[in-house]
């Protein structure tokens, strides 16, 4: 079975075909080909499409990486189902999308119907930054392949093993009635990341994910779940991120409506202007954070230090939750690709015994490696998020169970 996965963010969207074979013993599904279109808004937009040893997927029906308008995201949307519907390119028999927050009645990954889209559209005031560009790919999605089935998984549900006081927050009963709680997110990169440390023989029993992207989030795990997550009920808070600041005391929300322009501003201002971007006056790009705080940019470094402090303290928070340490991996575009954001973060771990080998930490690779010193109490990995991958074993079991 051909399953589309799309994977849809507020600059690009990302697709992919996945073959999981017909038959139920295939141990997982199969890449045939992988894309993403950037720039969204800008004045040419940027399409990829690469084959599964990572050639371009140059059918002519596709025309990859020629540049297009996609200045809104209904153009992008209809310029990636125009590439994956085209007369060459293979054909799609069920469909899943990523979705970020499912909202208070949504449990589960599960087939979308109108009254799923219903309760998806009731859930935007949970992640207003997120869910509506999602429910406009899912219509455009439904109406391009309307006789295949489609899926939404969530990124909420690993961590639906969070014991119910990490998830509670202390405010009244009426308001925590509404579903105002600590989902967690992320846990689509989670949960693949535990695959990966199953299948490799390396799951230990307790471990810390720290996912770090322009969206970041440190996970504590016992013995493949979840209990306890940086994020809460949306994905502003936490660790500091690229454009968003973390935690915050309340009393500062509560300022900034005041003093800054009401709620429509202070919401522009957490999502898009704060962060990295906010501390450091520069874009949304840890290369460049890094590049000027190399030249003694002091903002730069100041932000680096914020950021890399915050992540250290939740790690080393959940370590002593946990009972103990035993692995710390890495995950997302700057835990994957950065080797000095993983060994600032480390360094403040050292009194734990956790130590990181330099040689193997600024070395490159693809794939999920080990990146502690021979003498460190607890092992360091850097393992790629699968999130795709993921979306496409769910739907792959939903369509063949009928779950």
């Amino acid at each position: 079975m051909r399953i589309l996965v799309v994977n849809s963010g507020s600059s690009s969207i990302k697709f992919s075909l996945f073959d999981s074979g017909a038959a139920a013993s295939v141990s997982e599904p199969t890449v045939v080909y992988d894309g993403e279109l950037k720039d969204i808004g800008e004045a040419e937009a940027k399409v990829e499409l690469r084959g599964p040893d990572g050639a371009d997927f140059g059918l002519a029906g596709a025309d990859p990486g020629r540049g297009r308008a996609a200045g809104t995201s209904a153009e992008a949307i209809r310029m990636i189902l125009g590439i994956v519907s085209g007369p060459e390119m293979p054909g799609v028999e069920a469909v899943g999308y990523r979705v970020v927050h499912p909202g208070a009645k949504l449990e589960g990954h599960q087939r979308i119907t109108e009254e799923v889209l219903r309760d998806l559209e009731e859930a935007v005031v949970f992640a207003p930054l997120h869910d509506p560009a999602v429910i406009d790919v899912i219509r455009a999605g439904m109406a391009k392949f309307p006789e295949v089935p489609h899926y939404a998984c969530f990124d909420t549900v690993f961590h639906r093993t969070m014991p119910v006081e990490a998830t509670t927050y202390p405010l009244p009963e009426a308001v925590r009635a509404e579903g105002v709680r600590r989902y967690g997110f992320h846990g689509l990169s989670c949960e693949s990341i535990v695959r990966q440390m199953r299948a490799a023989g390396e799951l230990p029993k307790r471990m810390v994910i720290a996912h770090l992207g322009s969206g970041c989030s440190v996970t504590a795990v016992v013995d493949g779940c979840s209990v306890d997550t940086s994020m809460g009920m949306t994905p502003t808070g936490g660790v500091v991120m690229g454009t968003r600041p973390g935690d915050l005391d309340p009393g500062v929300v509560l300022y900034l409506v005041r003093k800054w322009g009401g709620v429509d501003a202070v919401e522009t201002m957490l999502n898009h202007e704060a962060g990295l971007v906010g501390l450091s006056g520069m874009a949304n790009d840890v290369k460049e954070v890094r590049a000027a705080a190399a030249k003694g940019d002091e903002k730069a470094r100041l932000a680096l230090k914020v950021f890399t402090r915050s992540v250290t303290k939740v790690a080393g928070g959940y370590a002593w939750l946990m009972g103990g340490l035993d692995v710390v991996v890495f995950a997302g575009g700057i835990g994957e690709h950065d080797p000095l954001t993983r060994a600032e973060v480390l360094a403040g771990l050292q009194g734990m015994g956790v130590v990181v080998d330099l040689e193997l930490n600024a070395a490159k690779g693809s794939r999920m490696r080990l990146v502690s010193a021979s003498d460190s109490a607890t092992k360091i990995f850097v393992v790629p998020a699968q999130e795709d991958l993921m979306i496409a074993v769910h739907v792959d079991e939903m369509v063949r169970t009928g779950k």
